[in-house]
């Protein structure tokens, strides 16, 4: 019955990012068809992860793997297909690939997304928007890390282009944060999620 269950989940999971991922343009060009004519599976596979990578930008291989419950090999198998036939494409992350919609994104952007997956960063990303004068030392107090992480991750996301550390440390390009925090929100941690139920009162619309 356990493992009735699993299976029946896995099913599901793959049926509701399958849907997803069959009205993402471009996912059926680029075949992804093994030959078998029992292909059912397979393509339920390949559309799910174009679903869940398109509601999950900038997840990592093993994330994919582990949300849509499929196999290491059969992922390895979707993934450098989609990535082969232009439907996704992938960026080095540190020991990270983390995969994206092809052609969606900046740069920046994918770097953003990237840090937004790690929860610290996303932490500190999130609090400094909400309080732009908090220190080194309040960030750590807040995120229940030490001094030497925030430390070390500022150092992180100055580097790429995130984070400002000329006085006191300043989110960089903060409309184009905020709008990743608030359209992928589900896809984060709760912390997003509450930031995006604030966020009216951060974001200011010019008629």
């Amino acid at each position: 019955m356990s493992n009735r269950r699993v299976d029946e989940d896995k099913r599901a999971t793959l049926r509701r990012f399958a849907a997803l991922g069959a009205a993402t343009p471009l996912v059926g060009l680029g075949g992804g068809d093994d030959g078998d004519d029992d292909s059912s599976g397979s393509s339920d596979a390949r559309d799910a992860i174009v679903g869940y990578v398109a509601s999950t930008p900038g997840a990592h291989f093993s994330k994919v793997r582990d949300d849509l419950q499929l196999g290491t090999g059969e992922t390895q198998y979707h993934l450098r297909n989609l990535v082969d036939d232009d439907t996704l494409e992938v960026r080095r992350d540190g020991d990270y690939k983390r995969f994206f919609p092809a052609s969606r994104f900046s740069e920046f952007e994918q770097v953003a997304l990237g840090y937004l997956r790690r929860d610290t960063p996303r932490g500190m990303l999130v609090h400094l928007l909400r309080d732009p004068d908090a220190t080194g030392s309040e960030l750590a107090d807040r995120l229940g890390v030490s001094r030497a992480t925030v430390s070390t991750y500022a150092k992180e996301l100055d580097a790429v282009g995130l984070l400002s550390r000329e006085d006191g440390y300043a989110v960089r390009n903060p409309e184009t944060v905020i709008t990743l925090l608030i359209r992928y929100a589900d896809s984060f941690g709760s912390d997003a999620a509450a930031f995006a139920d604030d966020a009216a009162e951060l974001i200011r619309f010019d008629p």
